[in-house]
């Protein structure tokens, strides 16, 4: 029998994992390429109340990196608040410091934690706190031709490293992993920078991070809702993508929509987490809501025409939410940027989402989304502290 050589065997099966590894990103965008109608855009008329200022649409490509792409987004809105000139921020910058702590914690966690190109809105944060941050223009993670980014071979390659490593085949492991691990990222998406120019100037990506962005991650919080866990303490985020099992604070269903509405109001954007996977989340409409009947009860002209104008919503309570989530109804599917908020011509008011998908739905890379479907769908959120109401913020002792 032909033997097959250890070397061969390991590109072999990282492939394998490749293929499989074509990103859950591009199976969600896919999938909701049904969720249309022929008349929306006509049948709607927005109004804008609050629209805060935020930086140009981007386009995550083929990569399971919205969390970074949303929050760095959010950061750029955090300069353009502060009064600073927003620097487009390096998403891929993020994504590659977390994915190296990811692969850290996976090998500590002998393998029992989610790996791939998700995370979670605080790895944005908390890679800042670690790692500082860098212009895209210094870092595309563009390194081997691609003009967006496509992440399936290296998360292949990167999975079966990190195999073998959990399999231990040295009975001790040793510093070098780390360093393999690292050098495969990096052959994909380019070595990071350990000083840049920008402006005339020279900067470290901590020094960037402190004088040109000039956020503290400290003043960032981020919210969750579950019925099930005490309310205005810290609980764990339950959702396969929290690597770093960071705590956030659980609120009340209501009080989700209410931080969000009184930081809008009061100039703060939002990084939001939720399940898009919904046959009523349009993103070539530019529309999501919770229709009162499900899909599979629908009659075929009710689901040809369910974006076309204002539509009755269902009631959402804390137990249907919970439910939902339990079900995995609601998975931690996407995340985007609220950066406003409109009514329609009902006055019905909905939020004005900032997605990374491009340019190529109805609103040029926006979404409305109502607040229904926010209570009902929403995984987490993140928030400036400042935005957070005063008796809300007494709760949870912010």
């Amino acid at each position: 029998m032909y033997k097959f050589p250890i070397k061969n065997l390991f590109i072999a099966s990282a492939l394998v994992l490749s293929m499989n590894a074509v990103t859950a990103q591009d199976g969600l965008v896919n999938s909701l390429k049904v969720n249309i109608s022929a008349k929306s855009a006509e049948s709607f008329t927005f109004t804008d109340v609050i629209n805060l200022g935020n930086t140009s649409i981007k386009n995550q490509g083929s990569s399971g990196t919205c969390w970074s792409y949303s929050t760095n987004s959010y950061l750029e809105s955090e300069m353009i608040r502060m009064g600073k000139e927003p620097v487009e921020l390096s998403q891929v910058f993020s994504a590659r410091n977390a994915y190296v702590e990811k692969g850290k914690n996976y090998v500590r966690m002998h393998g029992a934690v989610t790996l791939g190109d998700g995370g979670e809105l605080h790895d944005v944060t908390n890679m800042f706190r670690k790692y500082g941050a860098v212009p895209q223009s210094v870092y595309s993670g563009l390194n081997y031709g691609t003009t967006k980014n496509k992440f399936a071979e290296m998360a292949g390659i990167t999975e079966a490293l990190l195999a073998a490593v959990v399999k231990n085949p040295n009975g001790e492991l040793t510093p070098n992993w780390e360093k393999a691990y690292a050098a495969v990222i990096d052959s994909y998406l380019g070595e990071v920078p350990k000083n840049f120019d920008y402006k005339g100037k020279n900067y470290t990506p901590q020094s960037f991070a402190k004088e040109v962005v000039g956020i503290n991650p400290d003043e960032y919080v981020e919210f969750a809702s579950y019925s099930t866990e005490p309310y205005y303490a810290k609980t764990m985020m339950m959702v396969p993508d929290n690597w770093s099992f960071d705590l956030v604070y659980n609120v009340k269903m209501n009080d989700m929509t209410a931080i969000i509405d009184n930081a809008l109001k009061s100039g703060f954007t939002v990084a939001w987490a939720s399940d898009v996977s919904e046959k009523s989340f349009s993103w070539k409409n530019g529309v999501a809501y919770v229709p009162t009947k499900k899909f599979e009860d629908m009659t075929t002209e009710e689901k040809e025409i369910m974006f076309n104008g204002p539509k009755p919503e269902l009631e959402i309570t804390e137990e249907l939410r919970q439910k939902a989530f339990d079900n995995y109804q609601t998975t931690d599917d996407h995340a985007m940027h609220i950066v406003g908020l409109a009514k329609d011509q009902t006055g019905k008011e909905y939020y004005i989402v900032k997605n990374s998908w491009g340019v190529t739905n109805d609103y040029k890379g926006y979404l409305y989304v109502t607040k229904n479907f926010v209570k009902y769908k929403t995984t987490s959120f993140m928030v400036n502290k400042a935005g957070i109401p005063t008796d809300i913020a007494k709760k949870i002792g912010a």
